[in-house]
């Protein structure tokens, strides 16, 4: 029996040891060599060093004199990402959608683009359409004192091409231009 059991344990002892310990050290090992930024976050700086963000999750802004994203499921939380799971027949869906309507809504706009009303999957998309954005524009503009030409020359210089995919606006990044204005 312990001719079996040695073997059986030492095997299971090396590859908790290859694939438990030598194996993630090694690609985490290449992921700082090769990509440094995105290993640890990619995260957003300000001129100070301080951490504002990160460029792959979304965060709340409030205000007229911000764009803001997408709505959030787990309030912009990390820990609490994730869809609501309300049907679309759930009246509190409804009336979520109905409340982020009538905040967002821009007389003689036409009507708030989806995207502004529904979550992603995780709760925390970082990105919008370029039309999202574009709707946006004469409340910041407003709230600013900006003219919107100066808006929209600001949201033609983020709009992000994927490979694969429509065009998309870093909200983050976006707002972080702004406040550089």
């Amino acid at each position: 029996m312990s001719t079996m059991i040695r073997p059986a344990l030492s095997l299971l002892v090396l590859m908790t040891l290859v694939t438990g310990v030598a194996y993630p050290l090694v690609v985490t090992g290449i992921a700082q060599v090769a990509f440094p930024g995105q290993a640890n976050g990619s995260l957003v700086r300000d001129a100070d060093g301080k951490v504002r963000g990160s460029s792959l999750i979304a965060q709340d802004f409030v205000g007229d004199a911000w764009f803001h994203p997408r709505p959030s499921a787990g309030g912009f939380a990390t820990v609490a990402s994730g869809a609501s799971n309300l049907a679309p027949s759930n009246p509190a869906l409804a009336t979520r959608v109905i409340d982020d309507a009538t905040q967002q809504w821009v007389p003689g706009q036409g009507p708030v683009p989806l995207a502004l009303l529904t979550t992603s999957g995780s709760g925390l998309d970082p990105h919008l359409p370029p039309a999202a954005i574009t709707y946006q524009l004469a409340r910041v503009a407003a709230a600013r004192d900006v003219p919107v030409a100066t808006l929209q020359q600001l949201l033609d210089a983020h709009i992000e091409r994927p490979w694969v995919g429509p065009p998309v606006v870093n909200v983050l990044e976006l707002n972080r231009a702004l406040d550089a204005l």
